[in-house]
């Protein structure tokens, strides 16, 4: 008799545990801290993870729900992803945001077919701007797609509305995300009248001897760069190594950070990126972080890459992701939302630049306004610049819009393709 009364209380209260888990708000945190992309992955899991916990510390969560995120070391490996997927998912998982296009590919049907939305702001599957087709995934406010159209729209500024008979080269991580320009820029130079070569550099990226040869040889007038983690500061010494025009190499937003840029010294100096986002950390944000999360002992690293470049990017997804769950509590009419109320916050999600400042980021990034058919936002970026001597970057541009005309169908033929593969109707009719 004391056995069976011991197990129904241990059962109820397991019952009365699990239930009060489901109540907080789950968003793990897929990260890779380990490997050849830690470069780009601590800094991005401590901005995401630590935009979180001061919601939690100043705000007590959001809508008084706290936000929990349990984080699983990916090491930027497909297989590891989808491992930390499937390991995390049933702890009451409302949205991943892996940073890895490798694993994004993988995660898409099986969220699809789950009913957990996916979040890759910047990267991943560039059609899945389509909603029509891909109803659990976002990507705004920008993708791949995008900043290689403003990288050409720059360099067609640059050059006087012209890029005829000019020679671009891309360099790029032979992986499914450094494909993912390929396809665009053939377009646009279709369109531009510009020559377009195509250099891939095997992970982890180390070794870049041949490639730089090659531009040494072929003289390209701009090389367009798609690198990740250690890839991303050898192409910068190997560019300075054999005196490239730093003003003319123009990264993609993910090879843009001080950890690029900075073992290069100043051969780096004159270096361009795109960015999704203000530079530096003069944002009122930057003060609240400071208070209730580093200076508390509670940040996820040790503070110091607060305010850099990739440590903002995760903090901004963290704020994309906690204003839509905020949207989703909002419709819903309750603090604890599932899943499904998630996606459709995602969905009929809109951030002002009011909003933006009252979160602390004026001026940070563009506002948008999503749809049931636009999962992609805007797509526009800005240029930095990395000045060497005061070790910094500095915006150049303002935001430049892409070329839709060239993208959208685009898009839509891959979203087309994706959806007969998958046996999906389109939506939002």
């Amino acid at each position: 008799m004391r056995k069976s009364f011991t197990l129904l209380a241990a059962t109820a209260l397991a019952a009365a545990t699990a239930g009060a888990a489901q109540a907080d708000l789950v968003v793990p945190n897929l990260s890779y801290r380990t490997g050849p992309f830690a470069a780009g992955g601590i800094p991005y899991a401590d901005g995401f993870q630590d935009y979180f916990t001061l919601l939690n510390e100043r705000d007590g969560g959001i809508g008084g729900e706290i936000v929990k995120t349990p984080e699983c070391e990916t090491a930027y490996n497909t297989e590891k992803g989808v491992e930390c997927y499937e390991a995390t998912k049933g702890q009451g998982a409302l949205v991943y945001n892996p940073l890895s296009t490798g694993i994004t590919y993988q995660l898409i049907p099986k969220m699809q077919a789950d009913g957990i939305t996916l979040y890759t702001p910047g990267y991943g599957r560039t059609s899945a701007a389509n909603g029509r087709v891909f109803e659990w995934v976002f990507n705004y406010p920008a993708n791949y797609w995008d900043g290689a159209s403003v990288a050409v729209k720059y360099l067609l500024d640059q050059n006087g509305g012209s890029l005829e008979g000019k020679k671009i080269a891309l360099l790029y991580h032979n992986s499914a995300y450094g494909k993912e320009p390929i396809r665009t820029l053939e377009e646009l130079s279709k369109k531009h009248g510009f020559t377009l070569s195509t250099l891939p550099i095997d992970s982890p990226g180390q070794e870049q001897k041949s490639q730089w040869l090659q531009v040494r040889r072929e003289k390209p007038d701009y090389v367009l760069f798609w690198g990740w983690g250690v890839m991303n500061s050898v192409a910068i010494q190997e560019a300075a190594n054999i005196r490239f025009p730093m003003e003319n190499f123009i990264g993609i937003w993910w090879s843009g950070s001080e950890n690029d840029v900075a073992p290069a010294g100043a051969g780096a100096n004159g270096y361009k990126s795109l960015t999704m986002h203000g530079v530096g950390s003069d944002y009122p944000v930057y003060a609240d972080l400071k208070q209730y999360v580093v200076d508390a002992g509670k940040a996820a690293g040790d503070g110091s890459n607060v305010g850099t470049v990739i440590y903002s990017r995760g903090m901004y997804a963290a704020m994309v992701i906690a204003e839509a769950i905020r949207k989703a509590q909002e419709l819903a009419g309750t603090p604890a939302v599932n899943a499904a109320q998630v996606r459709d916050g995602f969905e009929a999600l809109e951030i002002t630049e009011a909003r933006m400042k009252e979160l602390g980021l004026p001026d940070f990034g563009q506002p948008f306004k999503a749809t049931c058919a636009d999962h992609g936002g805007p797509g526009m970026a800005r240029i930095q610049q990395w000045d060497a001597s005061a070790k910094r970057w500095t915006l150049v541009t303002d935001w430049i819009a892409p070329d839709d005309a060239v993208l959208d169908p685009l898009v839509a033929e891959d979203s087309a393709a994706y959806a007969k593969e998958a046996g999906l109707s389109e939506r939002c009719n």
